[in-house]
């Protein structure tokens, strides 16, 4: 039997579980920030960081409970500093631990780092739910309400967390800044509740471990901070740019040697022009800019996936389009504007695309659909259902273009013929173009409508004609799936590609492209 808290005290413990309970969903959701830029924001990324979270909270209460049991109602406070210096050393660890699981590919490299880097503070961080169940339980038959207590305080705390960290603190702050703050945050919690054990409970030891680890940190910090600097790329690459939003870390690489601008978004590449005439550079592009003469008296476009926004410019200068796009990314439409010369032709539209195709007005002579990069694609925009969306936008002669990174494997690969039979559920007619023949792993161009594709249009010359039947590409059907919003595999055909795509990256930039 315990002696009762008082209110204070009980207030006191209440906000300790709500302050901890936030931090979980802080660090677990800044967890996908950190690991992103190397390993993509996937369906693997996310269920890593989940898994490890749990794992992590399991592991959390088991050993909580017993050291709650021979502790009696003191150390509390240790477990907190002991979290807040975990936290402080996660953005200092991170290049490391990202470097040292990238042999391991993109499922177990990305349940590795998580594992490494979040399950050591979260491991701590759950400790605290059973610890505080010992401390506001001074009867046995109050248990059941003293735990209904602090588990629903504590859960209240993670909601609260999440929605001030996507709401208020992402568009405020970079995610090491935010773990740094966080974990001296934990640090001062941990100072006061040691001060209360050594008053209230008579500890006069309480506090040396606990400013032990402060002096710990504090001594650590300059090193952490440092390893965070911007990447600037030495002599070869110059950044021009880059801003950390709620999608992505994106980023404006320049290579003046090659004459080369790059639009980058975590370990994509969504933009490239030459630095002296702002052309883009980006061959795949060269397609789409041919759309408008297959599809004669075409008067207004949406692009979905604006990119550096070379493709409105084309599709406003060249052929007097009116332009509308649609971009997810508030931090890719300002470099677009500031570093690529973009302007609008129309209507600039930033929100996800399945959200705002339902409140747009038809009819459009041309839809582009290129969302798809060398990072994840947006599955939920490549569906039966989504693409039914965008067929109900086409005018009668409309012409929806759809740009996808594969490997080709022979016309085999199941990714692509995937896409290609969602298509055939919701258009009469489709065809596929590729963007560099003779390579594998390639830009592929899907065009479908109403009608087919006649690449004998009278407005198309005859060299551009032979240029885009030089490059037409039959597909085998077989070995893809309808993708709908119910089934949707096209990550798990897609792993090849993303590892692929992100080497790629590697070895033009090196490896501090992707590390923070």
């Amino acid at each position: 039997m315990t002696n009762p808290l008082n209110v204070f005290e009980r207030a006191g413990l209440y906000l300790t579980v709500f302050l901890t309970g936030a931090s979980v969903m802080l660090i677990e959701l800044l967890g996908t920030r950190m690991i992103a830029p190397f390993y993509g924001t996937s369906l693997y990324v996310w269920s890593s960081l989940i898994s490890v979270t749990m794992i992590a909270l399991a592991i959390g209460y088991f050993v909580g409970g017993r050291w709650a049991d021979r502790a009696q109602r003191t150390g509390l406070s240790l477990i907190i500093a002991l979290a807040a210096l975990l936290t402080l050393l996660i953005p200092g660890l991170t290049r490391t631990v990202l470097l040292a699981t990238d042999p391991l590919g993109l499922r177990l490299g990305a349940f590795a780092s998580a594992f490494v880097l979040f399950m050591p503070s979260l491991t701590m961080l759950g400790m605290v739910g059973p610890f505080a169940i010992k401390l506001s339980t001074s009867r046995l038959d109050g248990i059941g309400a003293g735990a209904g207590s602090i588990y629903a305080v504590s859960t209240v705390g993670s909601v609260v967390g999440t929605l001030l960290l996507g709401f208020f603190l992402f568009p405020a702050a970079g995610s090491r800044e935010i773990l740094i703050s966080l974990a001296g945050l934990l640090f001062l919690l941990a100072l006061v509740i040691a001060v209360y054990e050594k008053r209230r409970l008579g500890m006069p030891a309480a506090l040396l471990p606990n400013i032990l680890l402060i002096i710990i940190g504090a001594g650590l910090l300059p090193k952490i901070v440092s390893a965070g600097h911007a990447y600037t790329g030495g002599k070869t690459f110059q950044i021009q740019s880059e801003q950390e939003s709620l999608y992505g870390w994106v980023r404006v690489i320049d290579q003046p040697s090659r004459d080369l601008r790059f639009l980058a978004s975590d370990a994509s590449m969504i933009g490239a022009a030459s630095i002296s005439t702002g052309k883009s550079r980006l061959s795949y592009q060269e397609i789409v800019n041919l759309l408008p003469a297959l599809t004669p008296k075409m008067t207004r476009a949406l692009i979905i996936g604006l990119g550096a926004g070379h493709m409105a410019k084309v599709l406003r200068d060249r052929y007097g389009l009116e332009v509308d796009t649609l971009e997810i990314d508030p931090a890719v439409a300002k470099a677009a504007s500031d570093y690529f010369g973009f302007r609008s032709a129309g209507k600039d539209i930033i929100g996800d695309a399945r959200y705002e195709i339902r409140r747009l007005k038809g009819n459009y002579d041309l839809i582009i659909h290129d969302c798809f990069t060398g990072g994840t694609e947006p599955t939920h925009l490549l569906t039966v259902e989504a693409l039914a969306q965008l067929q109900k936008l086409l005018s009668a002669q409309g012409l929806l273009a759809l740009n996808f990174v594969a490997f080709s494997q022979g016309g085999k690969n199941a990714a692509l013929a995937s896409v290609s039979r969602t298509l055939e559920q919701v258009f009469k007619y489709h065809s596929l173009f590729i963007s560099e023949p003779g390579e594998d792993f390639n830009d592929f161009v899907f065009l479908a409508g109403s009608r087919p594709i006649d690449l004998k249009a009278k407005p198309l010359q005859a060299d551009q004609a032979a240029w885009l039947q030089n490059r037409v590409l039959t597909l085998d059907n077989a070995h893809g799936v309808i993708l709908t919003d119910n089934f949707n595999p096209l990550e798990y055909l897609q792993v090849r590609k993303s590892e692929h795509y992100r080497h790629v990256l590697v070895d033009w930039f090196g490896h501090d492209i992707l590390v923070r």
